[in-house]
């Protein structure tokens, strides 16, 4: 039984705040970051550590148990170590996503505060197709810290966004990296968001997934799911590691939802797809009491996608932010 205060009209209690650092980011992936770049948050705007801290506190207080630091990425927010240490002693489970380039100056602090799980964004094991995705020619140091925090024992997910005609021929070699190590793959399908160019002949589903995965590998087993896992998730037999789908455009995964969002910049979303934002970060500052307007805004909350039907009707994502500006 969940002791959070943060309940939807649908009796869905929230525990888990997701929460975006900066919207600047050392890469530039084209599903995430719009071509022609985004109007990046004037510094004055974005929460102080400070302000990140008390209002994560504000938030336990009303029964949120799990705090994910995201961005952009999350690892070159100034005096990152100060925040990890401070947010360590509200008492929450962190954890973190990452595209790993930095990840190596943070794993000696990680395991001393307990953070244990660390999603990594890494769309291709190619090079040359991660210079081409990523606009940065960064593969080979990510490469290089993700087998160090492997070895260290850290709980790690590879986020995988398919597109195809992009990185979908990689799905088996993905596959192959949990055969011998402990890897959760997560692979997501291609979602819609400003500047993006999203089109759903671009994406994956599940069942294409899985029909090519067992291709190869022959009996793909069901494993349980986690409760208020945004994936289905599966293992290959006599492999060490498993893989997930994130099927948000064909199988929603809201029903048991229990997440909120978080701005770099202050406001509260509800939900990913979500246009309407709720400014927490001016009254904060402003001295008043938070708790009343956050248990008002979740009560806007709604069932699936933000309301969004399969067409995921175009004007409703363009009015949303891009990824990068979100929080991923």
């Amino acid at each position: 039984m969940s002791n959070s205060q943060i309940i939807d009209r649908f009796g869905r209690p929230h525990t888990y705040l997701r929460i975006s650092l900066t919207d600047r980011c050392n890469l530039r992936c084209f599903y995430c970051m719009p071509e022609d770049g985004i109007d990046l948050m004037e510094k004055p705007s974005i929460m102080t550590l400070e302000e990140i801290i008390s209002i994560t506190k504000t938030f336990k207080e009303l029964g949120v148990n799990t705090v994910r630091l995201t961005g952009g990425e999350p690892l070159i927010r100034k005096n990152f170590e100060y925040l990890i240490r401070s947010l360590a002693d509200l008492g929450v489970t962190l954890k973190l996503t990452t595209n790993a380039i930095l990840l190596d100056r943070y794993l000696d602090l990680f395991e001393e505060v307990g953070l244990k799980r660390i999603n990594i964004s890494l769309d291709t094991l190619d090079k040359a197709r991660s210079v081409f995705i990523t606009k940065r020619d960064y593969y080979d140091q990510i490469m290089t810290n993700i087998q160090e925090a492997v070895s260290r024992g850290f709980s790690i997910k590879l986020n995988v966004v398919l597109i195809k005609g992009v990185n979908d021929a990689e799905i088996n070699d993905f596959i192959a990296l949990t055969k011998n190590q402990k890897l959760d793959i997560k692979f997501i399908e291609f979602m819609p968001f400003k500047g993006n160019k999203w089109d759903w002949s671009k994406g994956v589903s599940q069942e294409e997934i899985l029909k090519t995965v067992r291709s190869k590998f022959g009996k793909v087993e069901p494993i349980d799911n986690p409760k208020h896992s945004t994936s289905v998730n599966f293992k290959v037999a006599h492999h060490q590691g498993t893989f997930g789908i994130v099927s948000t455009i064909t199988n929603p995964f809201c029903a048991d939802c229990n997440r909120i969002r978080l701005t770099a910049d202050g406001k509260m979303k509800n939900c990913l797809f979500a246009n309407s934002e709720t400014d927490l970060l001016t009254p904060f500052r402003s001295g008043e009491e938070l708790k009343p307007l956050i248990l008002q805004t979740i009560q806007q909350k709604k069932y699936s996608r933000d309301g969004m039907d399969l067409k995921m009707d175009a004007d409703q994502y363009e009015n949303n932010r891009s990824m990068t500006s979100i929080g991923g």
